[in-house]
């Protein structure tokens, strides 16, 4: 073949792998666009954190919009990250991140944030070391963070329906007794005071059958609001029957626990009704006692307080007895 002939020959196969190349750049284009609008879609922050450096080297677009802060500030400086983490859970954000170098993945890192508007974000953050990078540039740390606020205020609107007697919003009654339980458990190890309250409210029967069980239902509430205003802050309030409360009043010596009975007993006095034209008042039964070295377990405080409030009851109503 001359030297002629040949030419046309290599420019044909220059032309064949210029396209071809062409072919290959627009197909990793349209690739790459194909995943960025993936990323795009995806409501979680796919992140990569080069640890050595401490320089966040990737953030996908959800950033912007979960954090609502600005990802080019992110990449170019980690403490963009740091400021939105609130103060609360900083330290365990950076143990947790730590862990996972450590570790070589964390599954269960939740923690709150604070977007530019002020709003406070849950997050749920796994991460893990990337098999793929260079072992020059130091070990990187892949995650996706998930914003789960609304299932954690749904977690927490399960909890409170859970341990909150729904008319009175106090405790109910089986959560009342899990904490009395905590308390008494806490006051015999530490040989600290601790009093439980019994009360009553006096003719509920005829409260009801006279003004109607709505008024009653008002009643109630508003004996929880005096309850919640006289003890103070870190005693236990509950509903435990249909017009039975009670209260734990930790670290509270005999004579201050009689002081706020009576505290209560002037609240409830005060309040005032109307219902059919008619103005009425309401009263309540109290019995209170403290914990003893001999009292076995919280049942016996229970029956203590008990007994006396029926004691109040026969007494005339509408008063506080001590057992």
């Amino acid at each position: 073949m001359d030297e002629n002939s040949r030419i046309p020959s290599e420019l044909e196969e220059l032309t064949l792998a210029l396209l071809h190349s062409r072919g290959e750049v627009e197909r990793l284009r349209e690739r790459e666009q194909l995943i960025s609008g993936l990323l795009g879609s995806v409501n979680a922050v796919l992140w990569a954190f080069n640890w050595q450096t401490r320089q966040m080297i990737y953030v996908s677009p959800a950033y912007e919009r979960v954090f609502g802060r600005s990802a080019a500030l992110l990449l170019a400086d980690y403490n963009e990250w740091l400021n939105s983490i609130y103060p609360d859970d900083m330290d365990y954000a950076a143990e947790s991140l730590a862990a996972a170098l450590e570790k070589g993945a964390v599954e269960t890192r939740e923690y709150r944030i604070l977007r530019s508007d002020g709003q406070l974000r849950w997050l749920s953050d796994k991460c893990f070391v990337s098999r793929h990078a260079n072992a020059q540039d130091g070990p990187v740390l892949v995650g996706i963070a998930e914003d789960i606020t609304e299932k954690k205020q749904l977690e927490g609107e399960l909890q409170r329906l859970a341990t909150t007697d729904v008319l009175t919003q106090s405790c109910n009654r089986r959560y009342f007794f899990e904490c009395a339980q905590r308390e008494f458990e806490a006051a015999r190890q530490a040989d600290a005071p601790l009093a439980f309250l019994l009360l009553d409210v006096d003719d509920f029967k005829q409260i009801n059958d006279t003004y109607g069980h709505q008024m009653g239902d008002i009643v109630l509430q508003r004996i929880a609001q005096c309850g919640a205003a006289a003890l103070r802050r870190g005693d236990l309030f509950g509903r435990i029957g249909g017009e039975e409360f009670a209260a734990v009043l930790p670290h509270c010596e005999e004579g201050v626990a009689s002081q706020i009975a009576e505290r209560l007993q002037r609240e409830v006095q005060r309040l005032s009704f109307s219902a059919n034209g008619t103005t009425f008042r309401v009263t309540v039964s109290q019995g209170l006692t403290s914990l003893t070295a001999a009292d076995p377990a919280l049942d016996t405080l229970f029956g203590r307080a008990d007994a006396a409030m029926y004691q109040a009851k026969r007494q005339g109503k509408n008063q506080i007895v001590v057992a």
